[in-house]
């Protein structure tokens, strides 16, 4: 069963609580994902770390029930 944007933004934010997350539904099917994720816990810290922490928020999600996640992190302006 594909999870819902809500379950990936809820996910997220219960790691990262001050992000801003946008999920887009990439094919329309579910599976394919693009997330930009905006957090203050990601200033200073290298884009991979970045990745990593959103990864991890998704608690083994990834390859599984979620397919495919295309991610932009960023800390805020």
């Amino acid at each position: 069963m594909p999870m819902q944007p809500s379950e990936i933004e809820a996910l997220i934010k219960a790691a990262l609580p001050d992000a801003q997350v946008t999920i887009e539904d990439l094919a329309g099917d579910g599976d394919h994902y693009a997330a930009t994720v905006v957090s203050e816990a990601f200033r200073g810290i290298p884009r991979v770390r970045q990745h990593q922490m959103v990864y991890a928020a998704l608690q083994g999600r990834m390859g599984g029930v979620l397919h495919a996640l295309a991610l932009q992190t960023s800390a805020p302006d």
